[in-house]
């Protein structure tokens, strides 16, 4: 159940397909959500870096993470076009849970991953939904046919949000919606006329609940960056994974865990063919929105297919089918000790 400012979201429409769509619209007019969405929009963005020497864990695509406040202070994701990042925070005790949603095939396992460390007899819910923009297009869009029979074009970020919204309207929790900063209220257009996110990323501190637009440099977005992205790709083979978000983090131990992948080995001779692609293609072929990629996108795609051209194998990164474990160094980073 969904509550905003202390009241239930009044919703007519029973369990349906359009339930999801019926409960996004009566949020995004909702004017406390609308003027939580403003405050947010105001707040200067962080530029984080390891060199800060402050614990944190930062979560990748189709990851997500529960942190103890006892041994994070921050916890964020960045990188976020199409992507909806979803927060869950425990208010009576702090710990909390960012996912970093990029379909909706992940919504309804992956609600219930994070909640499993977060819920408890006393748990009251906090919950921020921020990501995702009003991304139609000619090129990118899902062509869907509506009950009068004309095609509807829609993007990819407004079927993921009404996927959230609906699953949390349908859970047993009791969810506090604090933050609805997506589709229109997270869009804004360039000078080219394209239509970008405003806030593609963001950090939790965990003891105080607060919520702070953020962009995250290279050093930060650790441990074990190029084969977290790779997993992000190679997991959708692998039936484990299917429906869930990845999981990296170790709440109990502040640890990182990174489950080994297996890829195929033709992987290494599709990666050098791609390395041959001009940045223009590169950001056609490989992203959902093409003009309103972070500036850093194309370098990240031509290191990992780099990664790939030198290790076809995927036993050379995970050698006897180990994970790779990262426990903190005295400076808040990280130490690879499997």
């Amino acid at each position: 159940m969904i509550i905003v400012d202390g009241n239930p979201i009044s919703i007519s429409v029973s369990k349906s397909p359009s339930q999801g769509r019926e409960i996004l619209a009566s949020l995004l007019e909702n004017p406390i959500l609308i003027n939580a969405s403003a405050r947010l929009k105001e707040v200067p963005e962080r530029n984080f870096s390891i060199s800060e020497h402050v614990k944190h864990v930062y979560v990748f695509q189709r990851e997500y993470a529960t942190v103890d406040p006892k041994h994070v202070q921050l916890v964020g994701t960045d990188e976020a076009t199409t992507c909806v990042g979803l927060v869950i925070r425990n208010r009576n005790n702090g710990m909390t849970s960012v996912g970093h949603m990029d379909f909706s095939g992940v919504v309804d396992k992956g609600l219930t991953q994070m909640l499993q460390l977060v819920v408890d007899r006393e748990a009251t819910l906090d919950v921020h939904l921020i990501g995702g923009f009003d991304d139609v297009s000619t090129k990118h869009a899902i062509r869907l046919t509506g009950p009068e029979g004309h095609k509807k074009k829609e993007g990819y970020s407004f079927p993921l949000c009404c996927k959230i919204v609906e699953a949390l309207q349908n859970s047993q929790e009791k969810f506090h919606l604090q933050t609805l900063c997506v589709l229109g209220h997270n869009t804004k257009i360039d000078s080219y006329g394209n239509a970008r996110p405003i806030i593609g990323g963001f950090l939790v501190d965990t003891s105080s609940g607060l919520i702070m637009p953020a962009n995250f440099d290279k050093s930060s977005r650790s441990p074990d960056e190029i084969v977290r992205r790779i997993r992000v790709s190679v997991s959708s083979d692998d039936p484990s994974w299917h429906g869930k978000l990845l999981e990296t983090y170790d709440t109990h131990h502040d640890r990182f865990q990174i489950a080994p992948c297996s890829w195929m080995n033709n992987w290494g001779r599709i990666a050098f063919m791609l390395q041959k692609l001009s940045d223009s293609e590169i950001l056609f072929k490989c992203s959902t929105s093409p003009s309103a990629e972070p500036l850093d996108f194309v370098e990240s795609q031509r290191r990992i297919w780099s990664y790939l051209a030198k290790n076809p194998d995927w036993r050379q990164t995970f050698s006897g089918r180990k994970p790779h474990i990262f426990k903190r160094d005295n400076h808040g980073g990280w130490l690879k000790c499997v």
